[in-house]
């Protein structure tokens, strides 16, 4: 009798387990699969012309803080520009990397419970969202506006005006504006809320037995 019941119990647990490893394969997300060396390429249709320009950005930061770092501690003898060069750099790669996140609509959003939602107060979330975001760009396209005009500073190290930051500024704060609004209008003719993974169901744990 002994040896029935831990033979039945064996052939339960071995079902359960067939069940779940089921349910897995049927509902794990392919992004998270292991990769092998025959996937195929990765897609870079999305990528736009204007993402060049945080990506030159970028390297000419690389470059400026590698020769601030090597004339400083290999040449003994700082070179005076790099650092403030450095740090424009650094404003424009974070401005004009903020627009790649506004144009593919990747900025970091808290969706625990937005999920949970019916559709409809998602699409009204979703419209919100994008409201406020366009009263944000705005507001700060004309406030950077404002501060750009009244800037009679130069820069420290080169003979530049440093409104010339700030403009720059201005014009990542209006191409964001725009994205936006795009972002808006389309949400608003298709109805489609902010993008979420779907909720698998359940497995099923089967009878007991």
């Amino acid at each position: 009798m002994t040896a029935c019941r831990r033979s039945s119990c064996f052939s339960v647990m071995n079902e359960k387990s067939d069940k779940s490893e089921d349910w897995i394969r049927e509902h794990a997300d392919p992004a998270l699969a292991p990769r092998s060396e025959d996937d195929e390429a990765v897609d870079i249709s999305d990528i736009h012309w204007s993402d060049a320009v945080p990506i030159f950005a970028f390297a000419a930061l690389a470059f400026v803080v590698f020769l601030q770092f090597f004339s400083r501690y290999v040449i003994n003898d700082s070179i005076g520009w790099t650092e403030e060069i450095a740090r424009y750099l650094l404003i424009i790669v974070t401005f004009t990397g903020a627009i790649i996140a506004v144009r593919r609509d990747s900025h970091v959003v808290v969706e625990f419970f937005y999920r949970y939602l019916p559709a409809k107060l998602r699409w009204a979330l979703s419209t919100l969202v994008d409201i406020l975001k366009l009263l944000f760009f705005t507001s700060a396209s004309w406030y950077t506006y404002v501060l750009a005009s009244r800037s009679r500073q130069k820069m420290a190290s080169i003979e530049l005006p440093k409104a010339v930051i700030y403009w720059i500024v201005m014009g990542c704060f209006i191409i964001m504006a725009v994205y936006t609004l795009a972002l808006l209008i389309t949400r608003w003719r298709t109805g489609g809320p902010l993008a979420q993974p779907a909720i698998p169901p359940a497995p099923e744990t089967g009878g007991n037995s």
